[in-house]
């Protein structure tokens, strides 16, 4: 039985630490804040209930997989899971709104076509065969193994883009989210609703590689799940389940340190001086040359460290009266006219004039006092802290009334609804997370040599692993769920490990 430290108790990490407590270890979470579950937080009051985090849970069989190996109880027996159908209802710029089926290929055909005219939605799934060809080829390297140290399979994009013929010219191909678009799409309008998937996860469609397909192709495939009571129950489904295994969470132990002894992780330092032993060392935050030995850093952090921060996220909680009108969907899009513009600004470290909000509400009795009200959340994704000072009173003011108008939109009688508003910015996930300027990483993808890759779950420094969103295969609710998985076989098996089959 070895002694494991984990640093953070996020989703990522907390999955590592249930899997390793199941093969017989002794597992100690050290986590900075008050509670867990990293990037699913919670907000109540006076009754209302909003996620601060995501929303929807995608890939759950991430999730069954976990609860079923780490005990007797599956994961539908913890939480309840209900599949959002329509999927998502998206507002264009041009006054024209689709509502699209989860998990029905067909069904989105239909509407497509029925919405933006004949032949729209062949073109859009022609696209999704292409997005799960890459799927196919990609989904192994990618999600389910250790990343490979010469990264070479992942390095290339698996995205099948169709050569484009030009007079007296070499043909192209699509080689980012953006040229999918222009070119294959061939309307503004089913450019947008891809462009919004790769915003939605922090990513930009100019710059992000054709395998970003694989976003929208995984959402439509494998469908969208929200979680009875919101996120945060997840989380605490996945405390609960480490707390039945042994694994001990120690909370407002920040670690400043991963201490190394004859050239391995031996432990970690605390902000109160004190020292914990350990035979491993699995980190389940933001890596950093001050929080990771330089030998370890090296290998695992040098790709990113020179990275403009990733966006975060502007959150906006309103607490309504009256009631959810029948018939209102889950999750609205609602896009903005510039996109590009749009595009500039987050990822230029400023502020969109008019940005793409998602305006999420849940039919859900757990998140309201009563019928007669109705908790809504919108959602935009943003320039991190730093570049923007997100605790400016008066910007948080004035950009939250911007998402409020967009979001009016999605839900009528809006701004005559509102009780109270309460917003969570940058600065908030910033402070609570300990990730640099409250950015939120996105999944890896593969493409682009590489660049959009996340540092390997093993490092250089043995006995040292990474786990959660900053790591190997990246952000989001199920990527973490994999790296945890992918974090604790490399420690039962060893370096051999190649991923579950």
């Amino acid at each position: 039985m070895a002694r494991i430290a984990v640093i953070g108790a996020g989703t990522g990490a907390m999955a590592a630490a249930a899997r390793l407590a199941v093969a017989g270890h002794r597992v100690t979470v050290y986590e900075r804040s008050g509670t867990y579950g990293g990037s699913l937080g919670r907000y109540a009051r006076d009754g209302f209930v909003f996620d601060t985090g995501p929303s929807l849970l995608h890939l759950p069989a991430v999730y069954r997989d976990l609860f079923v190996k780490t005990g007797k109880e599956p994961l539908e027996r913890c939480v309840t899971l209900t599949q959002v159908d329509p999927a998502s209802r998206h507002l264009f710029a041009d006054g024209t709104a689709v509502s699209l089926p989860d998990a029905s290929r067909a069904g989105v055909v239909a509407a497509l076509d029925q919405a933006l005219g004949e032949g729209a939605g062949t073109r859009w799934a022609q696209f999704l065969d292409r997005a799960g060809t890459a799927w196919d080829r990609s989904r192994r390297p990618l999600l389910e193994e250790p990343l490979r140290d010469d990264r070479e399979v992942a390095a290339r994009d698996p995205y099948p883009a169709p050569r484009r013929r030009r007079l007296l010219r070499p043909a192209r191909q699509a080689a980012t989210l953006a040229q999918i678009g222009a070119w294959e799409l061939a309307d503004p309008r089913l450019a947008a609703l891809l462009d919004g998937y790769a915003l939605s996860y922090g990513l930009d469609p100019r710059r992000a590689p054709a395998a970003a397909a694989l976003l929208p192709y995984m959402e439509q495939t494998f469908g969208s799940w929200y979680v009875s009571g919101g996120m945060r129950e997840l989380a605490g489904a996945l405390y609960e389940r480490c707390v039945l295994r042994r694994v001990e969470f120690v909370f407002g132990a920040e670690v400043v340190r991963v201490a190394e002894k004859d050239g391995r992780a031996a432990g970690v330092e605390l902000a109160d001086g004190t020292h914990a032993d350990a035979d491993h060392v699995v980190l389940g935050a933001q890596p950093g040359p001050e929080l990771v030995p330089s030998q370890a850093w090296d290998a695992t952090g040098t790709r990113s460290a020179g990275r403009a921060a990733a966006p975060g996220r502007f959150v906006v909680m309103l607490s309504l009266r009256g009631a959810r009108e029948a018939g209102a969907v889950h999750r609205t899009v609602v896009h903005c006219e510039d996109g590009t513009g749009e595009q500039e600004a987050v990822f230029g470290g400023r502020i969109a004039d008019v940005p793409t909000v998602t305006v999420s509400r849940p039919d859900d009795p757990s998140t309201r006092p009563d019928e007669a009200h109705e908790a809504v959340t919108l959602t935009a994704t943003v320039a991190p802290h730093g570049p923007v000072d997100w605790t400016d009173p008066a910007l948080r003011e004035r950009f939250a009334d911007v998402l409020t108008g967009r979001a009016a939109l999605a839900v009528p009688g809006l701004r005559e609804r509102i009780l109270r508003a309460e917003v969570r910015t940058p600065a908030e996930t910033a402070a609570d997370t300990g990730a640099a300027g409250g950015s939120v990483p996105a999944p890896a993808l593969a493409g682009a040599g590489g660049a959009f890759l996340r540092p390997g779950n093993r490092t250089a420094l043995p006995g040292l692993y990474l786990a959660g969103g900053w790591s190997h295969p990246g952000g989001g609710p199920a990527h973490a769920g994999m790296s945890g998985a992918l974090v604790a076989g490399l420690v039962v098996e060893g370096d051999g490990f190649r991923g579950s089959r």
